[in-house]
Protein backbone atom coordinates (compact mmCIF):
# COMPACT_ATOMS: atom_id res chain seq x y z
CA UNK A 1 0.00 0.00 0.00
CA UNK A 2 2.81 2.44 0.88
CA UNK A 3 4.60 1.87 -2.44
CA UNK A 4 1.44 2.72 -4.42
CA UNK A 5 0.77 5.96 -2.46
CA UNK A 6 4.18 7.51 -3.17
CA UNK A 7 3.65 8.11 -6.90
CA UNK A 8 0.37 9.86 -6.09
CA UNK A 9 2.15 12.35 -3.83
CA UNK A 10 4.65 13.10 -6.64
CA UNK A 11 2.01 13.42 -9.38
CA UNK A 12 -0.10 16.10 -7.65
CA UNK A 13 2.56 18.85 -7.83
CA UNK A 14 3.12 18.02 -11.54
CA UNK A 15 -0.59 18.45 -12.28
CA UNK A 16 -0.67 21.73 -10.43
CA UNK A 17 2.40 22.92 -12.33
CA UNK A 18 0.87 22.00 -15.64
CA UNK A 19 -2.37 23.80 -14.74
CA UNK A 20 -0.41 26.85 -13.64
CA UNK A 21 1.59 26.81 -16.87
CA UNK A 22 -1.61 26.51 -18.92
CA UNK A 23 -3.13 29.51 -17.18
CA UNK A 24 0.00 31.60 -17.69
CA UNK A 25 0.06 30.72 -21.37
CA UNK A 26 -3.59 31.71 -21.67
CA UNK A 27 -2.92 35.05 -19.97
CA UNK A 28 0.05 35.70 -22.27
CA UNK A 29 -2.08 35.02 -25.33
CA UNK A 30 -4.76 37.39 -24.06
CA UNK A 31 -2.14 40.06 -23.33
CA UNK A 32 -0.71 39.68 -26.83
CA UNK A 33 -4.20 40.03 -28.34
CA UNK A 34 -4.85 43.16 -26.26
CA UNK A 35 -1.54 44.72 -27.34
CA UNK A 36 -2.24 43.93 -30.99
CA UNK A 37 -5.72 45.41 -30.75
CA UNK A 38 -4.32 48.57 -29.11
CA UNK A 39 -1.62 48.86 -31.76
CA UNK A 40 -4.23 48.51 -34.51
CA UNK A 41 -6.37 51.31 -33.04
CA UNK A 42 -3.32 53.55 -32.69
CA UNK A 43 -2.32 52.84 -36.29
CA UNK A 44 -5.78 53.69 -37.59
CA UNK A 45 -5.74 56.95 -35.64
CA UNK A 46 -2.30 57.86 -36.99
CA UNK A 47 -3.37 57.12 -40.55
CA UNK A 48 -6.46 59.31 -40.10
CA UNK A 49 -4.32 62.16 -38.78
CA UNK A 50 -1.87 61.88 -41.68
CA UNK A 51 -4.68 61.83 -44.25
CA UNK A 52 -6.28 64.87 -42.64
CA UNK A 53 -2.96 66.71 -42.51
CA UNK A 54 -2.23 66.04 -46.17
CA UNK A 55 -5.77 66.79 -47.30
CA UNK A 56 -7.44 70.20 -47.98
CA UNK A 57 -8.19 70.77 -44.30
CA UNK A 58 -4.64 70.07 -43.06
CA UNK A 59 -2.94 73.44 -43.11
CA UNK A 60 -3.95 76.31 -40.81
CA UNK A 61 -4.87 78.38 -43.88
CA UNK A 62 -7.10 75.62 -45.19
CA UNK A 63 -8.77 75.15 -41.81
CA UNK A 64 -9.39 78.89 -41.72
CA UNK A 65 -10.94 78.78 -45.19
CA UNK A 66 -13.19 75.91 -44.21
CA UNK A 67 -14.60 77.92 -41.34
CA UNK A 68 -15.50 80.66 -43.80
CA UNK A 69 -16.92 78.60 -46.61
CA UNK A 70 -20.17 79.60 -48.27
CA UNK A 71 -23.40 77.92 -47.13
CA UNK A 72 -24.05 74.43 -48.46
CA UNK A 73 -26.75 75.58 -50.88
CA UNK A 74 -24.38 78.16 -52.37
CA UNK A 75 -21.59 75.57 -52.77
CA UNK A 76 -24.01 73.15 -54.39
CA UNK A 77 -25.19 75.71 -56.92
CA UNK A 78 -21.69 77.01 -57.60
CA UNK A 79 -22.72 80.58 -56.73
CA UNK A 80 -21.46 82.59 -53.75
CA UNK A 81 -23.44 85.69 -52.78
CA UNK A 82 -21.27 88.71 -52.06
CA UNK A 83 -22.34 92.10 -50.80
CA UNK A 84 -22.74 94.63 -53.62
CA UNK A 85 -20.10 97.38 -53.59
CA UNK A 86 -21.16 100.82 -52.41
CA UNK A 87 -22.18 103.02 -55.37
CA UNK A 88 -19.78 105.67 -54.13
CA UNK A 89 -16.83 103.29 -54.48
CA UNK A 90 -17.43 102.91 -58.22
CA UNK A 91 -16.56 105.40 -60.98
CA UNK A 92 -19.00 107.89 -62.45
CA UNK A 93 -20.71 107.20 -65.77
CA UNK A 94 -22.44 109.41 -68.33
CA UNK A 95 -25.71 107.44 -68.11
CA UNK A 96 -28.77 109.67 -67.82
CA UNK A 97 -30.97 108.71 -64.84
CA UNK A 98 -34.67 107.87 -64.93
CA UNK A 99 -37.32 108.72 -62.38
CA UNK A 100 -39.31 105.60 -63.27
CA UNK A 101 -36.95 102.76 -62.28
CA UNK A 102 -37.56 100.41 -59.37
CA UNK A 103 -34.21 101.49 -57.89
CA UNK A 104 -35.16 105.16 -57.88
CA UNK A 105 -38.58 104.42 -56.42
CA UNK A 106 -36.92 102.39 -53.69
CA UNK A 107 -34.63 105.32 -52.83
CA UNK A 108 -37.58 107.68 -52.71
CA UNK A 109 -39.41 105.27 -50.42
CA UNK A 110 -36.45 105.64 -48.03
CA UNK A 111 -36.71 109.43 -48.32
CA UNK A 112 -40.44 109.39 -47.61
CA UNK A 113 -40.09 107.05 -44.65
CA UNK A 114 -37.41 109.33 -43.24
CA UNK A 115 -39.77 112.29 -43.52
CA UNK A 116 -42.67 110.39 -41.95
CA UNK A 117 -40.57 109.26 -38.97
CA UNK A 118 -38.24 112.30 -38.85
CA UNK A 119 -35.26 109.94 -39.27
CA UNK A 120 -32.06 110.92 -41.04
CA UNK A 121 -30.78 107.33 -40.88
CA UNK A 122 -33.86 106.04 -42.69
CA UNK A 123 -33.64 108.72 -45.40
CA UNK A 124 -29.87 108.52 -45.90
CA UNK A 125 -29.90 105.85 -48.68
CA UNK A 126 -31.66 108.43 -50.92
CA UNK A 127 -28.84 110.94 -50.35
CA UNK A 128 -25.82 111.37 -52.61
CA UNK A 129 -23.21 108.81 -51.46
CA UNK A 130 -20.21 110.07 -49.51
CA UNK A 131 -17.71 108.12 -51.63
CA UNK A 132 -19.18 109.60 -54.80
CA UNK A 133 -19.01 113.12 -53.35
CA UNK A 134 -15.35 112.67 -52.43
CA UNK A 135 -14.64 111.57 -56.01
CA UNK A 136 -16.69 114.39 -57.48
CA UNK A 137 -15.52 117.41 -55.50
CA UNK A 138 -12.18 119.06 -56.32
CA UNK A 139 -11.71 120.28 -52.75
CA UNK A 140 -9.43 119.07 -49.97
CA UNK A 141 -12.14 118.55 -47.33
CA UNK A 142 -14.88 116.84 -49.31
CA UNK A 143 -15.64 114.27 -46.59
CA UNK A 144 -16.05 116.98 -43.94
CA UNK A 145 -18.18 119.09 -46.29
CA UNK A 146 -20.42 116.08 -47.00
CA UNK A 147 -20.97 115.39 -43.30
CA UNK A 148 -20.84 118.88 -41.78
CA UNK A 149 -22.81 120.77 -44.41
CA UNK A 150 -24.77 118.59 -46.83
CA UNK A 151 -25.93 115.83 -44.47
CA UNK A 152 -26.46 118.35 -41.69
CA UNK A 153 -28.77 120.42 -43.92
CA UNK A 154 -30.49 117.25 -45.15
CA UNK A 155 -31.37 116.32 -41.56
CA UNK A 156 -32.75 119.81 -40.90
CA UNK A 157 -34.90 119.68 -44.03
CA UNK A 158 -36.23 116.20 -43.18
CA UNK A 159 -37.30 117.59 -39.80
CA UNK A 160 -39.02 120.55 -41.49
CA UNK A 161 -40.90 118.28 -43.91
CA UNK A 162 -41.95 116.07 -41.00
CA UNK A 163 -43.28 119.12 -39.18
CA UNK A 164 -45.22 120.09 -42.33
CA UNK A 165 -47.03 116.75 -42.23
CA UNK A 166 -48.01 117.45 -38.63
CA UNK A 167 -49.64 115.04 -36.20
CA UNK A 168 -50.97 112.87 -39.02
CA UNK A 169 -47.52 112.21 -40.46
CA UNK A 170 -47.70 108.45 -39.90
CA UNK A 171 -50.92 108.25 -41.90
CA UNK A 172 -49.65 110.26 -44.87
CA UNK A 173 -49.02 108.18 -48.00
CA UNK A 174 -46.50 108.76 -50.79
CA UNK A 175 -48.14 108.89 -54.23
CA UNK A 176 -45.14 109.61 -56.46
CA UNK A 177 -41.94 111.58 -56.90
CA UNK A 178 -42.39 113.51 -60.15
CA UNK A 179 -39.13 114.04 -62.03
CA UNK A 180 -39.35 116.45 -65.00
CA UNK A 181 -36.90 114.60 -67.22
CA UNK A 182 -36.41 117.53 -69.60
CA UNK A 183 -34.96 119.62 -66.77
CA UNK A 184 -31.93 117.41 -66.35
CA UNK A 185 -28.71 119.03 -67.54
CA UNK A 186 -25.04 118.04 -67.60
CA UNK A 187 -22.61 119.88 -65.30
CA UNK A 188 -19.13 119.53 -66.81
CA UNK A 189 -15.93 119.09 -64.78
CA UNK A 190 -14.46 122.33 -63.46
CA UNK A 191 -17.83 123.93 -62.64
CA UNK A 192 -18.84 124.55 -59.00
CA UNK A 193 -15.57 123.07 -57.67
CA UNK A 194 -16.26 119.69 -59.27
CA UNK A 195 -13.60 117.47 -60.75
CA UNK A 196 -16.08 115.06 -62.38
CA UNK A 197 -19.13 115.79 -64.50
CA UNK A 198 -22.69 114.85 -63.54
CA UNK A 199 -26.34 115.50 -64.37
CA UNK A 200 -28.38 117.85 -62.16
CA UNK A 201 -32.14 117.72 -61.71
CA UNK A 202 -33.80 120.80 -60.16
CA UNK A 203 -37.21 120.89 -58.52
CA UNK A 204 -38.57 117.36 -58.67
CA UNK A 205 -41.73 117.07 -56.56
CA UNK A 206 -42.84 114.71 -53.80
CA UNK A 207 -46.58 114.12 -54.19
CA UNK A 208 -48.45 112.60 -51.25
CA UNK A 209 -51.89 112.13 -49.74
CA UNK A 210 -52.86 113.24 -46.25
CA UNK A 211 -56.33 113.40 -44.72
CA UNK A 212 -57.85 112.57 -48.10
CA UNK A 213 -56.12 115.47 -49.84
CA UNK A 214 -53.26 115.47 -52.35
CA UNK A 215 -50.35 117.68 -51.39
CA UNK A 216 -46.76 118.12 -52.51
CA UNK A 217 -43.41 119.76 -51.91
CA UNK A 218 -40.20 119.99 -53.93
CA UNK A 219 -36.73 118.48 -53.88
CA UNK A 220 -34.46 121.45 -54.47
CA UNK A 221 -31.74 119.51 -56.30
CA UNK A 222 -30.82 115.95 -57.23
CA UNK A 223 -27.64 114.94 -59.00
CA UNK A 224 -26.60 111.78 -60.79
CA UNK A 225 -24.14 109.06 -59.96
CA UNK A 226 -23.81 106.10 -62.30
CA UNK A 227 -27.22 106.71 -63.87
CA UNK A 228 -29.18 107.17 -60.62
CA UNK A 229 -30.71 110.34 -59.14
CA UNK A 230 -29.77 111.10 -55.53
CA UNK A 231 -30.92 113.99 -53.34
CA UNK A 232 -28.13 116.48 -52.65
CA UNK A 233 -30.17 119.53 -51.53
CA UNK A 234 -33.60 118.69 -50.14
CA UNK A 235 -35.30 121.87 -48.90
CA UNK A 236 -32.94 124.52 -50.27
CA UNK A 237 -29.61 124.87 -52.02
CA UNK A 238 -28.63 127.98 -50.10
CA UNK A 239 -30.03 129.10 -46.74
CA UNK A 240 -29.67 132.20 -44.66
CA UNK A 241 -30.00 130.44 -41.29
CA UNK A 242 -29.17 127.06 -39.82
CA UNK A 243 -32.76 125.87 -40.04
CA UNK A 244 -34.72 123.32 -42.02
CA UNK A 245 -36.65 124.34 -45.12
CA UNK A 246 -39.48 122.80 -47.16
CA UNK A 247 -39.21 123.52 -50.88
CA UNK A 248 -42.39 125.06 -52.30
CA UNK A 249 -45.13 123.17 -50.40
CA UNK A 250 -48.47 123.16 -52.17
CA UNK A 251 -51.96 121.73 -52.18
CA UNK A 252 -52.20 119.37 -55.15
CA UNK A 253 -49.30 118.08 -57.21
CA UNK A 254 -47.78 121.51 -57.63
CA UNK A 255 -45.49 122.38 -60.52
CA UNK A 256 -41.76 122.36 -61.10
CA UNK A 257 -39.81 125.36 -62.30
CA UNK A 258 -36.54 125.01 -64.15
CA UNK A 259 -33.37 126.40 -62.62
CA UNK A 260 -29.85 125.91 -63.90
CA UNK A 261 -28.15 125.13 -60.62
CA UNK A 262 -25.03 123.13 -59.83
Amino acid sequence: MGARAEPLRLAAPDARAREHARRRATERRRAVRRRRAGAAVTLVALVAIVVWALGPGGSPAARHSVRHRAPAHARASGHVTRAAPSPGSLPQTHAYPSGATAQFKGLMAHLWSGVVHDSLATALPAFFPEGAYIQLKAIASAASDWTGRLVHDYALDIGAAHALLGSGARHARLIAVEVPSSYGHWIPPGVCYNGIGYYEMPNARVVYSEDGQTRSFGIASMISWRGVWYVVHFGAILRATDAGTVDDPAVGAGSSAYSGTC
